[in-house]
This record gives structure tokens, C-alpha cells and sequence, in this order.
């Protein structure tokens, strides 16, 4: 087996900056989708409603963190505010503030990963992020999205973020003025937790 420390650190691995309507949902481009390192194991909720295109997303391999303890893991939204504004003002950088619409949106999409045990920017009706925060009542002319799955602390995340050339860039946008942040835990998963952030500035 893998070392569950050296895999969790390739889950969080691209970020999707979107500060435009983003191409259509049928096209496919590699800085979607979420890098695994390891072999994947073969899809096993195959449904007639997974609407996610193909090769979008990537799985776990079975058993990949079971030794790792979650029985701590929790989100405290404020405290994920802290962190990110402390890494962005280290940058010169203005802070961000919570936003309930951008903070459903994050989890909307942690559901989903949750409900299938993968990561991708894309969810299983097919949405990327800019459909999401609409969706969510966000009128956003910036929106971009992390996405991390099978770490056990904020901190950890934001270390696998900060490593990540795409989720960098999106937690130092310049132009960004509020997120919102979710963590969704499922034990009966291989990922096992399932973490988004979204950061925005609306219209």
C-alpha cells in the first residue's frame, strides 16, 4: 500500500480559476481535474443520473487511508477564514470574508464528492464552479473553487494548497473578496473527507 501521507498530499493538486463564463461542460481540460498519482480503482456507483464527464474525476485506491484517524477531524469555518487571510496578507494581499451563498456552494459540491467518493471540480449533474455559485444566488464576475479530499485538519489542506501551483494562485487572487468553506465526512468512503473552498467577488 501506498503511504497514506504521500497520497493525500497528490488529492489536493489543481484549482480552477474561473473569472469568465467557462467553456462549455462537454469540453474536457486537464487543469480540471484533480491529480492521483496512484492507480484508481474502477467506478462503483455507476448511475443513470452521474452526469460527469468523462475523465474529469479521479477515485481512491481501496484502502489508501484507512490507517489514517479522522475521529478529530471538524471544520471551523472561522478558523479556515483566519488561516487563509493570514497566508494572503503574508502576500500583501486583502482579506476575505465569509459569504453564505459561496459557503452553499462549497457544500453542494463536498456533498457530491461525498455521494460518490471521487474528486473533480465537475459534479455529477454535470455543473463546473461557475454553475454552482450561480446556482447558489452568487453573482460573481471572479469565482474560482479547491477542492481536497482524505486529510484530517485545516491545516493540513492549506499545506497540500499552498504545494499546488493552481490552488496557490486561487487562494492569492488578487481580485477575490469572500469565500465560504466546507468539509462533509463520510467513513464509509475511501477518501473519506471531502473539502472545497470557493473564493468570489460579485458583480
Amino acid at each position: 500500500m501506498a503511504n497514506s501521507t504521500a497520497l493525500t498530499a497528490g488529492f489536493a493538486n489543481s484549482g480552477q480559476p474561473t473569472t469568465t463564463a467557462p467553456p462549455s461542460r462537454s469540453s474536457s481540460r486537464g487543469d480540471q481535474v484533480a491529480s492521483l498519482e496512484t492507480p484508481v480503482r474502477p467506478q462503483r456507483n455507476a448511475k443513470a443520473d452521474d452526469n460527469i464527464p468523462k475523465g474529469t474525476f479521479e477515485r481512491a485506491p481501496v484502502g489508501a487511508l484507512a490507517d489514517r484517524d479522522y475521529s478529530h477531524t471538524q471544520l471551523d469555518a472561522d478558523k479556515a477564514r483566519e488561516l487563509i487571510n493570514a497566508y494572503r496578507k503574508q502576500k500583501g494581499l486583502k482579506p476575505l470574508r465569509l459569504n453564505p451563498a459561496l459557503t452553499e456552494a462549497a457544500k453542494a459540491h463536498s456533498r457530491d464528492l461525498a455521494k460518490w467518493d471521487r474528486i473533480s471540480h465537475y459534479g455529477s449533474d454535470g455543473s463546473n464552479p461557475w454553475d454552482r455559485v450561480k446556482r447558489a444566488g452568487y453573482n460573481a464576475k471572479l469565482a474560482a473553487e479547491n477542492v481536497g479530499t482524505g486529510q484530517t485538519t485545516i491545516e493540513e489542506v492549506m499545506k497540500g494548497w499552498q504545494a499546488s501551483t493552481g490552488h496557490n494562485k486561487n487562494l492569492l487572487l488578487s481580485d477575490a473578496q469572500e469565500m465560504g468553506i466546507a468539509l462533509v465526512q463520510d467513513p464509509r468512503t475511501e477518501f473519506k473527507t471531502f473539502w472545497t473552498l470557493v473564493v468570489g467577488s460579485s458583480l
